[in-house]
Order: C-alpha cells, then structure tokens, then sequence
C-alpha cells in the first residue's frame, strides 16, 4: 500500500472506491505485485527477499503504461508557467516503513544537505535511499531516513521522511522546523549536475509554496552546525543566490505542481533508473 505524502507537499489523491467488483485482466496482472506489497513484514519492500523483484517487476508493468499510477488520480492540468514534477513515492523505491515516534513539527524554513558519499553513476541512487535509510534507522536508532525528500544527480525527486515529523542530524543543530533536502552525492569531491540543482528548486518551490516558507529563510547544513555539508560546489549554488533565484523564478512563473507518482508503474520507473535506463 503506498504512502500517501503530505498533501501540503504534494498533489492530492483520492481515495479508490473499494467493493466486490469484477476485476479486469489489467487488475489480474497486477495482483502479484499489490499481494506482494502488503504483504506484512517490518522492513517493507526489499529486492533480496521480495517475492516480485525489480527485474520482474519491469515486465510486470511493462505491458499497463507509465502514464498512470495507482490509487493517484490523473494530475490536475498545470495553470500558465506552472512547472510540473513527480515525486517518487517512498514504496516505489523500496522504503522501509518509519518507526513509531518522532518529533511533530510545523515547517518554517528550508536547509540544504548533501550525502557526503560519492554517488557515481546515477543508478545508485535508488539503492543509496534504502542504505540510509537502514543506517538511520539501525546504527543511530532515528525513526526513519533522516531528510524530507531527495534529488539524484538526474534530477528525480524521491519522498523521503513525513514532512509532519522533524528531520534527524549527527550535528549540533535543530532541525524542528527545517524542510530538509538531500542531494545525493559528495559535493567536496563530485560537481552538481544542472538537473539535480533543477530537481532541488523544485522540491524547495513547492515546498515554499504549500508550507507559506520564505525563500530567504532557504539555508544549507554548514550555515547551521560545524560541517562542510553540503559540500563545497553544491554550496556555491547557496552562497551565489543562484538556488534561491532558480526557487524565486519557479514560484513567480507560476508555482509548482509535483505530483505523488505511486504504484507499479512508479516502482518500474525506479528500477528503469537503477538499470541504467
């Protein structure tokens, strides 16, 4: 079963009517992977032991389109200049559920960070979420991954931990309040691509548009706790104005629409990115 974002951070999804009805041969497809995925177990999706892998699942979805996700209506048509996006939801690639617990809080501003491990080819980036996510949960005991959304170096934009429960950091800051991006890669030692920077405007766009953030407030980990965080040709991006601008310019040309992107055809776009593709 897919988790549902904040609807504040993404777009809205409804509810699919439920009942006894006939199913359709596109329904008898795709049971395997819905009886695969609520299946119980408290790591949630994982590709050693799922019973419907990513290999599988791309001929699985490969025959019922990209186009549309599951439990996620068609997307609302853009207004004028609106920039549209998806937003990978957490079981397209592969999250564990979050751990009980947490600090609620009410976003107030935005901070930066990087990974601070060297990404390389951008089909890691699926599988570096999940090992965070195991190394947050399991070495440091956080509930769950420690940021609220993530960007890879192609500019993919991933939902990560619940913008209602405060970000987690091994430094001396406070992240109530913080809407906490990850760019996956180490910016002390990799260049940042023009589309991951792209990918990070957007998730802060709209983040500052449905939170009522203000993009002055927009910080990276550095400015906040003794740290190179997020590495030096990232930050540059910060210190320059250039990601505040790149920000300013989505929400003055018309806002940002992103869109929670769920369901088979979600998972078999992840794992087109982690084959390369």
């Amino acid at each position: 079963m897919c988790h549902v974002a904040d609807a504040r951070l993404s777009g809205s999804v409804h509810a699919v009517p439920t009942g006894k009805t006939k199913k359709s041969p596109r329904e008898r497809k795709l049971r395997p992977y819905r009886e695969a995925m609520e299946a119980p177990g408290r790591d949630g999706p994982d590709e050693r032991t799922h019973p419907v892998n990513r290999r599988q699942l791309l001929r699985l979805a490969g025959g019922v389109g990209l186009a549309s996700t599951i439990g996620l209506t068609a997307p609302a048509p853009a207004a004028p200049g609106m920039t549209s996006a998806q937003l990978f939801c957490r079981d397209a690639w592969g999250a564990r559920a979050a751990r009980p617990g947490g600090k609620p809080h009410t976003i107030t501003r935005m901070t930066l960070h990087h990974e601070a491990v060297v990404l390389g080819d951008n089909r890691n980036a699926p599988g570096r979420l999940r090992q965070d996510q195991r190394y947050h949960q399991d070495q440091h005991g956080w509930v769950d991954i420690a940021y609220h959304v993530g960007v890879d170096r192609n500019g993919n934009i991933y939902e990560l931990r619940s913008t209602k429960i405060a970000g987690d950091t091994a430094t001396d800051y406070d992240t109530t309040g913080h809407f906490l991006v990850l760019c996956e890669g180490d910016f002390d030692h990799e260049a940042v691509s023009e589309a991951q920077l792209h990918g990070a405007a957007v998730a802060f766009a709209s983040a500052a548009q449905n939170f009522g953030i203000a993009t002055s407030t927009l910080a990276g980990h550095r400015d906040l706790a003794a740290t190179s965080c997020p590495g030096a040709n990232l930050y540059a991006h910060l210190a320059s104005g250039d990601l505040k601008r790149r920000i300013d310019d989505l929400l003055a040309a018309g806002g940002v629409n992103l869109q929670l992107f769920c369901g088979p055809d979600a998972a078999a776009r992840v794992a087109a990115i982690e084959a390369g593709n």
